[in-house]
């Protein structure tokens, strides 16, 4: 008989990685972008395990498999084993994740529980309980298969003798090779007995088998002797036994005595150059078909998301009755859905969790998706729903037209809630839920403002009290300590030594002079622009006497409550596009000036590093969904008179991010175009250097009639027939706002969709009017919209305007130059955008142009506060006035925040309650749990 052809696994290993390569080109071909990604992990550093680590990552760079090695040091613990775990089973770009065995690590792990922990559809080396039960089952075509039985079947394929039928004998049962091969041969139809070392007649076994796989780890167990003539036999064994010959002393054997069984056998396999080569292969050809499988049940860069099922009631429900009767899927679950990790989230409770900003790092290179901003007319007291017509619209793109798209919207304050507003959630079918956890509390953000607020403003009236009652040395040692006999410089207090030029780290080394600098902030009180907050509607705080206590020895001043929302550190939160970047901004915010003229920041007051902990927690973005189950994030919520109105920074970076190249990301500016709009132009996307692709302007028709000169309207009164009538000429009139406002939003070169939010007593006269006047003014598109009443399904039209919109060019240019003049910056403002001829600048105001230019202010951005009720200073003029002039009574600074704030008019920053506050309605059901009688 001749000797037996040889199984070389070099070779055919060689034939799967050529195969391999091409099907993986294949794949980036077909879908631009993928790459099949492997992970694997490592406990320790065992010289042997770095050894096979580094074939694996070898064989895939020459594949064109994304190889992750991630090392755990050999103290890693096996909680800290399974939390790596979790994380790799969530990553999306990783489709196999090996466990490198053994763990090499000084505390107890249990081997079997961290390689079941390995998600079942990424357990590429088939070790974990599933996909052994599965092959057990014979599940083939839904487990992962171990590497090296894979490997043996391969090379016995490779014979061109069939499987089926034949008589095969397995020796050895371990649980990677033994037993799996055992379950390959069976289900491949081949009659299989398992031996071992311990079997009796293990010599007439092997005689009777046709097929040999031999996987002991007993050098030469099997002798050539025994082997049945013709038989295929697979050695797996890896042994070394001492030979004098070689350089080493010792050669590497199988379990199988080669020289006598090759000629008995028909095939065999070599020790080494046999199985060994196979089972990298087999490795990267796991993962290539998990790779395919994730193909084949996600496309890239599309989620694979459940959107629920409207069943949608006519009359509509309350808000609430409608949020209640969806049931939320929970947050984690949506987490995943938007590809998020496990590790990048927070979960408060069951539907809502913060976002890491880790997130944004590791999606850094993906690119962004389309920006959409949601805007409205100039806002009457009869609305015109921009939250809902944003829900509606991320509704129908989503579960209607099957896009990635993440709604970004403020969160509201509480104020508001218990006042006279109600909630901001959106309305009807289309609201972010569940409502009460979007109105109340949230994640606790707002607090953490207030907390961090009210801190800065205890630091300044606290420091001017020390500083009128302490000399210059007293209140040195106070600031510098002596601990333990040693004087030291906080971080904090070596920047501030550094602002007034004393470049000194010793404390004992600061002259006189030095030191009075250095402790006297010499706060101006007449100068102080820093009040307190609170997230409540309070009026009777709008002006208070503070340092009234005895204890204060007279120092007492005049000051003020403002609403949370109203807070710098609320602005400085929404512009941030890191936490660095946060910390950098809090410790910029100028709180008073001094009795010389300079400004005093927080930075001096040594609380920057303080602030930045309370809000640490605040600049992840908070998630939630909508009542169709897309993603939203809600974070921050600053003013839209004197800040900038708009939704995190943060929030539409990861959003974008998330959705990818064809996705969508609708964000909400506050108050009409000409203040939410222009600030989120000129100030956010200044800042955040995002662009964006689409306006939509959201009107109605009976709002576009009080700016036609209908007659004013009460809340809880019926309307005048003036809105419930057709009346097509006082519409018309009105529609010169709606032209003002798409005029202003085209000034910025971004295509503008109008949104007609329908009410039933609109007529299609009037529908149609709107249609055609928002056309003939510019707009890229108008469309009827009914989310309110059908949710995602009444804003599909819309949908469909706003993706033709955003295929178009978009020509993105800023209204002004920072560098110029700050009069001028406003001028422009008022006349572009507001339709002034002029602008009239107060002696105060003047006063703090000539004082911020000093300071070095000046080329800050500009952020008006004014009315929002009407494109001019007045709130009674309504439509689109021109030939006014605007006042300017007042600028303010938020460098921190990064802006001027020119005052026109008189505004509160502190809201009042009305004579029926909403929270008479809002209680709490004691069985239940549940809120009441909110929004």
């Amino acid at each position: 008989m001749a000797p037996a052809e040889i199984l070389s696994g070099k070779a055919v290993s060689a034939q799967v990685r050529e195969r391999l390569k091409k099907q993986v080109a294949e794949m980036k071909e077909k879908f631009p972008g993928f790459t099949p990604g492997l992970a694997i992990l490592q406990v320790g550093n065992r010289d042997d395990s770095n050894l096979y680590i580094n074939m694996k990552l070898k064989a895939a760079a020459e594949i064109g498999i994304s190889a992750n090695h991630i090392k755990l040091p050999n103290t890693a613990t096996e909680a800290e084993v399974l939390k790596c775990i979790t994380s790799l089973n969530g990553d999306p770009a990783i489709h196999g994740f090996i466990v490198q065995l053994p763990l090499d690590s000084d505390k107890p792990i249990n081997t079997e529980k961290i390689t079941n922990a390995v998600a079942p559809e990424k357990d590429v080396d088939g070790l974990s309980s599933v996909n052994a039960g599965k092959l057990s089952r014979g599940d083939l075509g839904d487990c992962f298969i171990p590497c090296t039985p894979k490997g043996c079947m391969e090379l016995i394929s490779q014979t061109g003798i069939q499987v089926a039928g034949k008589r095969a004998v397995v020796i050895g049962r371990s649980k990677i090779v033994g037993a799996p091969m055992h379950d390959l041969l069976l289900w491949n139809h081949a009659t299989v007995t398992t031996c071992h070392s311990k079997t009796s007649t293990l010599a007439e076994e092997v005689g009777k088998a046709d097929i040999l796989v031999v996987a002991a780890g007993k050098a030469e167990m099997v002798k050539g002797e025994w082997i049945k003539p013709g038989a295929i036999v697979i050695d797996c064994g890896i042994n070394h036994v001492p030979d004098s010959t070689k350089a080493s002393g010792k050669r590497v054997v199988g379990d199988v005595a080669y020289n006598t069984a090759k000629e008995k056998a028909s095939y065999i396999t070599p020790v080494p150059g046999g199985v060994g080569p196979m089972t990298v292969a087999m490795l990267m050809q796991s993962t290539v078909e998990s790779a395919q499988r994730f193909l084949e049940k996600f496309q890239p860069g599309k989620w694979n998301i459940q959107y629920n099922q409207l069943t949608l009631k006519m009359p509509v429900p309350s808000d609430i009755e409608i949020s209640r009767s969806c049931i939320p899927k929970p947050i984690d679950q949506v987490a995943k859905e938007v590809g998020l990790l496990p590790d990048e989230m927070e979960l408060y409770g069951q539907t809502k969790a913060k976002v890491q900003l880790s997130a944004l790092k590791r999606l850094k290179n993906q690119p962004d998706g389309k920006y959409v901003v949601v805007t409205g007319i100039t806002p009457t007291p009869l609305g015109e729903g921009k939250s809902t017509t944003t829900i509606g619209l991320v509704q129908a793109l989503g579960a209607h037209l099957h896009q990635n798209v993440f709604a970004c919207v403020r969160q509201p304050s509480q104020g508001p809630t218990f006042g006279i507003k109600g909630g901001a959630a959106g309305g009807g079918y289309s609201q972010v839920i569940p409502m009460e956890e979007f109105n109340l509390h949230l994640t606790g953000d707002i607090h953490a403002i207030t907390a961090a607020n009210n801190l800065v403003a205890a630091a300044v009236d606290t420091r001017i009290f020390h500083e009128l009652t302490q000399n210059d040395q007293a209140l040195y040692n106070r600031l510098v300590p002596s601990v333990n006999g040693v004087r030291k410089f906080s971080e904090i207090q070596i920047r501030r030594l550094q602002k007034l030029g004393i470049n000194k780290t010793d404390p004992t080394a600061l002259t006189k002079e030095e030191v009075n600098l250095f402790v006297r902030l010499d706060i101006d009180p007449a100068t102080i622009t820093w009040q307190r907050v609170l997230d409540t509607n309070d009026r009777f705080l709008r002006k208070i006497t503070i340092g009234q206590s005895p204890t204060e020895k007279g120092f007492s001043r005049t000051a003020q409550f403002d609403i949370t929302v109203s807070s710098e550190i609320m602005a400085v939160l929404a512009l941030s596009d890191s936490l660095d970047d946060m910390k950098r901004r809090l410790g910029r915010m100028v709180v008073a000036s001094s009795k010389r003229g300079e400004p005093v920041t927080t930075d001096d007051l040594g609380v920057t590093g303080a602030l930045a902990v309370l809000m640490k927690d605040a600049i992840k973005p908070n998630l939630m969904q909508t009542l169709e189950g897309t993603p939203v994030f809600v974070h921050a919520g600053p003013f839209a008179n004197i800040a900038h109105g708009n939704s995190s920074v943060l929030a539409d970076k990861i959003a974008l991010k998330l959705v990818g190249k064809e996705g969508f990301v609708v964000t909400e500016a506050g108050f009409g175009a000409d203040i939410g709009m222009e600030k989120f132009f000129n100030i956010k996307c200044r800042y955040s250097g995002l662009r964006p692709n689409v306006v939509v302007l959201v009107a109605t028709v009976r709002a576009l009639k009080m700016h036609g000169g209908g007659p004013a309207v009460t809340a809880g009164v019926p309307l005048p027939k003036e809105y419930t009538e057709e009346n097509l000429q006082l519409l018309a009139k009105g529609c010169s706002n709606l032209s003002k406002q798409i005029q202003n939003a085209r000034m910025f070169g971004v295509p503008v969709v109008v949104a007609v939010n329908a009410f039933k007593t609109d007529t299609k006269a009037e529908l149609a009017l709107v249609v055609q006047l928002a056309k003939e003014a510019g707009a890229f598109d108008a469309v009827e919209c009914t989310h309110w009443a059908e949710g995602g399904k009444g804003a599909v039209a819309l949908a469909q305007a706003v993706q033709r919109a955003s295929q178009t060019p978009s020509n993105f240019r800023f209204l002004y130059n920072v560098e110029l003049p700050v009069i001028d910056k406003i001028r422009l403002i008022a006349q572009q955008i507001y339709g002034a001829s002029d602008i009239e600048l107060l002696p105060e105001a003047q006063e703090k142009v000539t004082l911020y230019t000093k300071q070095g202010f000046g080329n800050l951005p500009i952020c008006m506060a004014k009315t929002h009720l009407s494109l001019s200073h007045d709130p009674e003029q309504k439509g689109a006035p021109t030939g006014f002039i605007l006042p300017i009574r007042d600028i303010r600074a938020s460098v921190g925040a990064g802006f001027l704030y020119p005052l026109v008019g008189t505004m509160s920053t502190m809201p009042g309650l009305p004579t029926r506050p909403c929270f008479y309605d809002i209680d709490l059901d004691p069985l239940s749990g549940e809120v009441n009688g909110l929004f």
